[in-house]
């Protein structure tokens, strides 16, 4: 009995072994970059980690062109979803910030020759940088020279990563009150492809779960017609949230090390990363939030409001005092300081103030030029609550 339990527990460090070695050779096919705008966290410390969606159509299949467009008719890079992630080792806690892709801000980390103004949509900070490497940086030091927010890793992930992880997942589970669609009355086109006919819960595969996604005209049927979600952008933020939120619930469903292999073996090639990232860093979060479920995340969105720049088109304008407010929770109590405040819709730089809570005189962070009326905001509500999800977004079942 003695020589049979050293034989297994042998064998399993074994399997372990092979296991954990082939998780770190698949690890080194990742794309790594340096990070000059990364800020290093003390060990153990909380840290933040950037998530970019890229609509880049680099390395696309023809099959994938005829569905995303290609280099011809959608080229360069932007970063159609930026959410950053507050992570707690040692609390064992996780939340999440979107920032509208509209968001107006002053760019910074420009590339010298960058034909871009530097008066932007803040997704334009990815695309200005000119390599993804550049990119990221560039919207790094925006994202901390604008809203405060250290960023110590970064990963960058295109159209097909998140595809091939819902599929290396098995797909995820979503219940739908409600028929869907993507549909732009504006040219009858379907732009995402997503066509949910049942309702009720449902395993959506790959492609379904990234049409959701991408979603910016989406409709839902009831009373015997097509309605329209308002709210475009910021609908589609939510309702990625809920993906991400399903997605923890499948892999806490489903982990094991071999489960991690095949979810990393399937986006090798479809993300990027900084070269601080290791992968004992990644197996590491796994093993510590294994058992962390999609409703544990607190998945927050910038507080802003449409408005519309001679330079840079319809934009969504920073609610200052919300998001300065916002951010200090979302820190976990730590005020910002920022050096290149947000834009009003006249271009003008936003004046953040310190949340009472922390600096009861409310002096202010960042000053810039004198403000106005249109860009100045003196008193600090307290901090919004995560958005409530509409009754006909999907959730997780």
């Amino acid at each position: 009995m003695l020589r049979w339990t050293v034989g297994v527990v042998v064998v399993l460090l074994v399997v372990a072994g092979l296991g954990y070695g082939y998780f770190r050779y698949q690890w080194s096919k990742v794309v790594s970059n340096p990070c000059t705008t990364c800020v290093a966290a003390a060990n153990g410390a909380p840290y933040n980690v950037l998530l970019i969606g890229s609509d880049t159509r680099v390395g696309e299949t023809a099959a994938q062109a005829q569905q995303f467009g290609n280099q011809s008719n959608a080229g360069g890079q932007r970063s159609d979803t930026i959410k950053i992630v507050h992570v707690d080792p040692a609390a064992g806690t996780a939340s999440s910030l979107s920032i509208p892709r509209d968001t107006y801000v002053t760019l910074s980390g420009m590339a010298t020759d960058s034909p871009l103004s530097s008066h932007n949509k803040i997704n334009a900070a990815f695309g200005s940088g000119g390599s993804v490497a550049t990119g990221a940086d560039a919207l790094i030091q925006t994202i901390q020279n604008t809203f405060g927010i250290p960023i110590s890793h970064y990963i960058a992930i295109n159209f097909f990563g998140l595809e091939d992880a819902v599929n290396a997942l098995g797909g995820i589970n979503m219940d739908f009150p409600y028929p869907v669609r993507d549909h732009n009355t504006g040219t009858g086109v379907n732009e995402s492809g997503l066509d949910i006919t049942q309702t009720g819960c449902q395993v959506l595969n790959g492609q379904q779960a990234l049409a959701l996604s991408r979603s910016r005209y989406f409709q839902y049927y009831s009373g015997g017609r097509w309605i329209q979600d308002p709210t475009s952008d910021l609908g589609r933020i939510q309702r990625q949230n809920l993906i991400i939120s399903a997605s923890l619930d499948k892999a806490k469903s489903t982990y094991n090390p071999f489960r991690l292999n095949a979810l990393l073996t399937s986006v090798v090639h479809d993300f990027s990363k900084d070269d601080a990232l290791s992968p004992n860093d990644l197996y590491s979060l796994a093993e510590r939030y294994k058992a962390f479920s999609g409703s544990q995340l607190q998945a927050y969105t910038l507080p802003t409001d449409p408005g519309r720049s001679s330079v840079a088109g319809d934009v969504e304008v920073v609610r200052p005092d919300e998001a300065s407010q916002l951010i200090t929770q979302f820190l976990g109590g730590n005020s910002v300081t920022v050096s290149t405040p947000p834009l009003s819709a006249y271009g003008e730089p936003l004046t953040f103030t310190v949340p009472a809570t922390t600096a009861p005189t409310a002096a202010p962070v960042a000053t810039a030029a004198p403000a106005t009326a249109k860009g100045t905001a003196t008193v600090a509500p307290a901090a919004p609550a995560p958005p409530k999800i509409p009754a006909f977004d999907p959730r997780p079942c």
